[in-house]
This record gives C-alpha cells, structure tokens and sequence, in this order.
C-alpha cells in the first residue's frame, strides 16, 4: 500500500524535476547495474566513452532499470522474483520513491514509460495463478493492471513514437517459493505480444518451437523488433535464438551457421539494434554475435567471457561483461573502452532516449 511519504515525494519529485534534464545528470548514455567488490550492489550511468557519469547505491542485485524519456529519473527494478522498484533521482542521487509490487505479485525486473512520461508499466507475475499481468503507474503509484496475454512477461518497450506496448512472454511459469524452478517447460507457450496503453491486444506472435522461451527484445526506430531467445529443450538441435518481427508480417528467425551457433550455447542474454545490424550476446557462451538485418548474415562474432550488456553505439554496438570490462564493437572490430575489475557488470546495458 502507498504510504502518505511515499506519495509526498513523488508529488515533490512531479514538480521539481521536469525543470532539469539528462544533461544534468552528466549525459549519461546508458543504464546498468552492477555488484561491487564488496558485494554491494550499484546502477551506474555509463557515457558513450565507457565512463560513469553517476553510481546510486542499490538494496540488492538490480537487473534493468526503466529511463524517464524527458527527466533525468531512473527506475531500478530488482532481479525477479523481485518485489520492488527504486524510482531514483539521477542528479542528486536521492530515492524519490519506492514501489511496491501488489500483494501475490512480483515484478520481472524490466518496465516502460509511456511517450509523455507520466505513465509506467511494470512486467509481473500473478503468483498463484500464474499468469502475466502489465501494472499501471502514474506518479510512482499503482493505479491499476491489464493482462500481459501470456505466462512470463520479461521486457517491455513502447513503439518508438506512440504509446503501443511491446511485451516478451517468456511462457515459464515460476513461484518465489520454488526460487526460479521452471513449473511448465511441457506446456509452456511463449508469444511476443503488441498492446495498446489499456491492454487492448492488438498482435501476437508466436515462434516454431514453444520451448524458445522470448525473454528480451529490442526495438529500431522505424518499428521493427528483435527477440532474444532461451532455449528450455536439450543441447541438441537447438533452434535459432534470435528473430525479428515487424506489425503485420511473419515473424524472421535468424541463426549462423551451426558451428558459430553452438556457440550461444542455446541462451541469448541480451538483443540491441545498430542500424542495419543486430545484435545478440551469450554470457553461457561468451559470445556475441551480430547480423545483417537485410540478408541475415553473420556479420561478427566476438567472443568475450560473460558478455551480456548490449546497446546500439554509433554505427555498432557497446558491450558490457560480469568482469568489468566496456567494449565497443564495429564490424569485425572489438575496443575496449573501460576496465574495472572491482565492478562486475548485470546483465543489461539500457539506452537513456
């Protein structure tokens, strides 16, 4: 339940903030958490340089955080089975709010602003029941929920220029009270899903193989989007792990060759968009591998221990790994752009827009 405080800063934070931007937080590029030596737990701000702009302590390990589109605020959302979210004033440092997944909740570690701001959806699992809901939020307060249309929703992004929500359903049904024991792998039915602002189903998508469970996308400028796969049948045959989706077309799947593709080691950790390249990591395989949109060639494959992070940087990407180290890769080419051994890096690398 929202206490009287929890309601006051938001208030305070919905009055104070919209005079400042990003540029105030150090035009920071980028969203990651990480653990420290010392095992605490950080979300940094990271520019396109592979330098941080800003560290906020966090409670416990983060997984991805949500970026106002307009003020300099960051949502950290806990690792699932996660039940809450940090809503962080990125200049100051200050927690603004903290929300609170409703009773028999929990949220999946990712969220979405709408195009204006003032609106957050959450990914989050009903627990006894299992099913995918979307909450609702306007000023770090619930004000209500919609299914997501499927078991699992992981990642959530808006359609760049309208208020169309992209949602990943993974299909695994999990309980805190199993830790993250997969319930259903016989039965699971994973599907991408298109809703509107009010939950209204517009598209959905399902894959050849119901066992690929649809954990991560990504989505280009112009609508096209990109899933990241993880695959919950044997080692063998395993099918590809990446695809792409446009609204009204079937969906692409894409693989390299089967000895580049054994490589992911059937788990695809992290997707981004660079243009007319696309971009997977592996951090099972320690690898990344990116694509021609256009032929769905292999374009590169850089191997990396534990690389996960990924986020479109100039005309390729930039990659972040659990060992501290921030790359940036064009073409065929890897540069290391950052080390720090004390900081080991989660497993995403989100773009502030």
């Amino acid at each position: 339940m929202a206490t009287r405080r929890g309601f006051l800063q938001s208030l305070l934070a919905a009055s104070v903030l919209p005079s400042l931007t990003w540029a105030d937080a150090g035009n920071p590029s980028y969203l990651s958490a990480a653990k420290l030596a010392d095992d605490s737990y950080v979300l940094f701000g990271l520019d396109t340089t592979g330098q941080t702009r800003f560290s906020i302590p966090l409670p416990t390990r983060g997984h991805a955080a949500a970026a106002h589109p307009t003020q300099p605020i960051a949502v950290a959302f806990a690792r699932r089975p996660g039940t809450y979210a940090i809503v962080l004033d990125c200049v100051s440092g200050a927690e603004i709010a903290r929300m609170h997944a409703p009773d028999g909740h929990h949220f999946y570690g990712h969220g979405a602003f709408s195009m204006d701001g003032n609106t957050l959806f959450t990914t989050e699992n009903h627990i006894e029941t299992g099913e995918g809901v979307i909450g609702v939020w306007q000023n770090y307060q619930r004000i209500g929920a919609f299914p997501s249309n499927g078991i699992g929703p992981h990642e959530i992004l808006r359609m760049p220029m309208t208020d169309t929500l992209i949602v990943a359903n993974g299909g695994i049904h999990t309980h805190p009270d199993t830790g993250r024991a997969k319930l259903n792998i016989d039965s699971m039915q994973p599907n991408l899903s298109y809703l509107s602002s009010r939950g209204e189903v517009l598209e959905t998508v399902t894959l050849a193989q119901p066992k690929n469970s649809i954990r991560h996308i990504a989505v280009r400028p112009d609508g096209l989007v990109g899933m990241a796969m993880q695959w919950q049948g044997g080692v063998a045959n395993v099918p590809p792990l990446l695809a792409l989706h446009r609204m009204g077309d079937p969906a692409q799947e894409i693989a390299a060759a089967p000895a580049q593709h054994r490589w992911l080691k059937g788990y695809a950790g992290s997707i981004a968009f660079a243009q007319t390249s696309v971009g997977i990591t592996s951090p099972r395989g320690g690898v990344a591998q990116i694509f021609n949109v256009d032929t769905a060639v292999l374009e590169a494959q850089i191997k990396r221990p534990d690389i996960c992070g990924l986020a479109p940087y100039d005309a390729g990407f930039i990659a972040t790994d659990g060992l501290g180290h921030v790359v940036q890769i064009t073409d065929t080419t890897e540069t290391e752009l950052s080390r720090d051994t004390t900081i080991s890096w989660d497993n995403h690398l989100v773009s502030i827009s």
